[in-house]
């Protein structure tokens, strides 16, 4: 696959549900019209923020012609500190109270949102708790649909690594000040002995949009398991890779891979969507 041309990119805060989000736009601003194309809306992980994104999401805004954004939730990056401790409905809560205010805020009217693991689970929850029209498919990596045990075991081993390891440097040059915000109030709750039934199948018959699972094979904090229970419970059509010699980070560890299969998909349902508004014209 060729190498991404440079795309504009603008980064700022926003003011969004009272707090201050990081936030990256890359590429064409939101569209208006029938023919505009969708906006990538990517969500990241329980650890992650705008630049643990790498390029991946300049690379798929060229190659799919949609712009990109990429914000940092509350206690990540540059974004406001968030209280701790967090509550164990807190990706219900980012779902519910702010991931619409994102898509207001910036006059986003079609949206297919990009998650990777934390932002994955916030992703299907919102499409599958919320009516919003505006969201036209989910491209999901390394989803969490339920808590399997060695999601638990590799997240306590996480503990031990940032208390006796350099991890928390490493996690700082991208956290700042927020880093044991970010990690903290990450890891607690996933190591909560009640948070061991935390379960989000309910809101996955209720999702209307295609969906795209990217997961990898040897993923340290989950199976296929995961691709199973999307394929029991959802409705929609569900598409799945799994990525072989790929850990949790599919866009890390298996760019090229993850890109063409996230590409391929966008590209789909614009044309689907293309397709039904020709028809309808016609």
């Amino acid at each position: 696959m060729p190498e991404a041309n440079t795309v504009e990119t603008r980064t700022g805060h926003a003011e969004i549900g009272g707090a201050r989000l990081e936030y990256s736009w890359i590429g064409p601003q939101p569209g208006r019209g029938a023919q505009a194309r969708p906006t990538l809306v990517l969500l990241h992980e329980g650890l992650g923020c705008v630049s643990m994104w790498r390029d991946f999401p300049e690379r798929l805004s060229e190659a799919t012609g949609c712009g990109a954004l990429i914000f940092s939730r509350r206690g990540y990056g540059t974004s406001d500190p968030a209280p701790l401790p967090r509550p164990l409905s807190y990706m219900h809560d980012e779902a519910f109270s702010v991931l619409g205010p994102v898509l207001d805020h910036f006059a986003i009217e079609r949206a297919i949102l990009v998650g990777h693991s934390d932002g994955a689970s916030i992703a299907a929850i919102y499409a599958g708790g919320v009516a919003d029209h505006r969201v036209r498919g989910l491209v999901l990596l390394a989803p969490h649909f339920i808590v399997e045990d060695i999601c638990v075991k590799s997240i306590a081993e996480a503990k031990t690594a940032y208390e006796t390891t350099d991890l928390r440097d490493r996690l700082a040059r991208h956290h700042g000040d927020n880093v044991d915000c970010a990690f903290r109030g990450w890891n607690r709750v996933w190591l909560e002995s009640d948070f061991r039934t935390w379960d989000i199948r309910e809101y996955l018959p209720y999702i209307r949009v295609p969906m795209l699972i990217v997961q990898g094979q040897n993923d340290e904090y989950g199976t296929a398991r995961q691709i199973e229970v999307a394929r029991e419970e959802c409705y929609s059509p569900v598409e799945a890779v799994l990525l072989p010699d790929c850990g949790h980070a599919p866009f890390r560890d298996r760019p090229a891979a993850t890109l063409i299969a996230a590409r391929d998909f966008i590209l789909s349902l614009i044309a689907i969507e293309t397709g039904e508004r020709e028809g309808v014209a016609g």
